[in-house]
Order: structure tokens, then C-alpha cells, then sequence
């Protein structure tokens, strides 16, 4: 097979599926994004084989393919794992993608994907180690180094999400459940169900970053102090140069400059550079980053 010099990613969420583009520079050439065949397995290997044919055909050449799931694939089993789009998982998704394209597919977790596009182009370039955040429905997180993704034998790299909320105070013992079983995982108290949970007024936790009323600034300046001590967790084991901040509550301008006022007493520094910066590709971040999954040429 030649080696193709244009990337396809493909972002394959909950409800919709986008597909990019990219030339060797990331300049974007063509996106198409469609409806998720939601609960459909066989539905969705088509829909990703739909997508893939049709930017082909439309740019008149092939393309290296990586796709970001709302999961992973399991080093063990082969199969996929810790999915929300439950219909994938116990499959060998990669293996059926690459019987229905004809060609290797690389797969990784969405918040991977996001933290590979930051890393690449985006917010984190040209920095040696790269923590992207995921602060929307779920709390994710992926780790560059050198411009490498980070993965380990248990394929959970980055995922801070679940680990429990750092030096928690009175009111946060023991925590509210995690779907994962647990309490008082990090998730639980960050992600956006979570800050709307906390305010406890029936407000979305946009609505609640919008509002100007005392018990939203309360919850907004709780939500803050439970990030800064969550990501000075993160910065005391891998240190990294730069964090970028995805997902819905990135928008809230308000965290760059609070979070680093208040992170410095919990890490174990005398002072700490590292920068916390906003997503420079915004919502594209993922789709972007499945495509940078193939960084060179492939050979089969």
C-alpha cells in the first residue's frame, strides 16, 4: 500500500461522528460530520467506512485513518473498554475497522486524541510535556511527552479522573458516587454534572458559570479551589511544562487566572511554571488529534 500523505480523524461520539482532513501541515481540507449510529455496532463500522470512502473520493486520494473513541482498547483482551457508548464495548473495533477499510487503523481515547492536537499545534506546542484536560460531561485527561502520546500496559495514561479528589475537606468526605463504583473520585466534583450537583439550584453547570448570583460565585470559587488542589496532584507526579484545558468549562476564562494563584501552596515546589492555557483548537481538538495519530508514514 503507498504511503498517503493526507490524515483522516475521525471523532466518533455519543451522538455525532466528524470526520477531518488534514495535509502534512494540518491544514484542514475537508470535515463531514453525520449522526452517530447510536447503539448500533455493525452501524457504526459502516458509518466510519461511509466517511472515510466519501472524503476520499471527494479529495481524489487515500489517507492514513485514526479515530477517537469515547473509551479504549484493552492491551489484554484486545477489546474495547470503559466506553459511554456502551454498544462498543467487548469489541474489537480496530480489527473490524481495519477489515472494512482495507488498510491499519489507530484508535485512542478521545481525551488523548485532544491532548495530541494541543500538543501538536495547538495550545501545547513546542512544549516537552503536555497534560490536556478534559472538563466537560466526564473528567479525561491524556500526557505528551516529546510529542508522543503517553501509554502504558493498562492503556489508562492520563486518567486523573478517577483518581479521589486531593486533600479533601470536611464537606467532601466521602464524596459523591462515581458511576466507576467508587466515591469522591475527581470526576464527580469537576466534571459539569458535577459543578451543576454542587450549586444544587436545578441550573446547568453553564448556567451556573453564567449566573452572577452569590451561591453561583460560592459554587464557582469551590469548583476552583477542588481544580487547582486535583491539577497540583497531577503537577507533583509528572510536572508538566504546560496543562491546556478542554471541554465546556475550558470557556470559563475565570480559571487561568485563578487556578495558578491558588495551585502553588499544594504543589511540592518553591514556585511553579507551569502554565495552564485555554484549547487553541477549541472543539476540533479531538477530530484533530485522532488525525494527528499516524505522525509519519505507515508501511504494510
Amino acid at each position: 500500500m503507498a504511503t498517503p500523505s493526507l490524515r483522516i480523524g475521525i471523532d466518533l461520539g455519543g451522538t455525532k461522528t466528524e470526520a477531518i482532513v488534514l495535509n502534512p501541515a494540518g491544514l484542514e481540507l475537508a470535515r463531514e460530520r453525520i449522526a452517530t449510529a447510536k447503539g448500533s455496532y455493525e452501524g457504526t463500522i459502516a458509518a466510519i467506512r461511509g466517511l472515510v470512502e466519501g472524503l476520499e473520493s471527494r479529495l481524489g486520494a487515500t489517507a492514513s485513518v485514526g479515530i477517537g473513541i469515547p473509551g479504549t482498547v484493552s492491551p489484554r483482551t484486545g477489546l474495547v473498554k470503559n466506553a459511554n457508548s456502551t454498544w462498543l464495548i467487548g469489541k474489537p473495533l480496530d480489527r473490524d475497522l481495519e477489515a472494512a477499510l482495507g488498510r491499519p487503523v489507530r484508535l485512542a481515547n478521545d481525551a488523548d486524541c485532544f491532548a495530541l492536537s494541543e500538543a501538536t499545534d495547538g495550545a501545547g506546542a513546542g512544549f516537552a510535556t503536555v497534560f490536556g484536560v478534559i472538563l466537560g460531561t466526564g473528567v479525561g485527561g491524556g500526557i505528551v511527552a516529546h510529542g508522543r502520546l503517553l501509554a502504558g500496559p493498562n492503556s489508562i495514561a492520563g486518567e486523573w479522573g478517577h483518581n479521589p479528589l486531593p486533600w479533601p475537606e470536611d464537606g467532601e468526605r466521602p464524596g459523591p458516587v462515581c458511576y466507576c463504583g467508587r466515591s469522591g473520585c475527581i470526576e464527580t466534583f469537576l466534571s459539569g454534572p458535577g459543578l451543576a450537583r454542587d450549586h444544587g439550584e436545578g441550573l446547568t453547570a453553564e448556567q451556573v458559570a453564567a449566573a452572577t448570583s452569590s451561591s453561583a460565585e460560592t459554587a464557582l470559587a469551590r469548583y476552583e479551589h477542588r481544580l487547582a488542589r486535583a491539577l497540583a496532584g497531577v503537577i507533583n507526579i509528572i510536572d508538566p511544562h504546560v496543562v491546556v484545558l478542554g471541554g465546556g468549562l475550558s470557556k470559563l476564562e475565570r480559571l487561568y487566572r485563578n487556578i495558578p494563584a491558588l495551585w502553588d501552596r499544594f504543589v511540592f515546589s518553591d514556585h511553579v511554571d507551569t502554565l495552564l492555557k485555554p484549547p487553541l483548537h477549541g472543539d476540533s481538538s479531538g477530530v484533530r488529534g485522532a488525525a494527528w495519530l499516524w505522525p509519519g508514514q505507515y508501511k504494510t
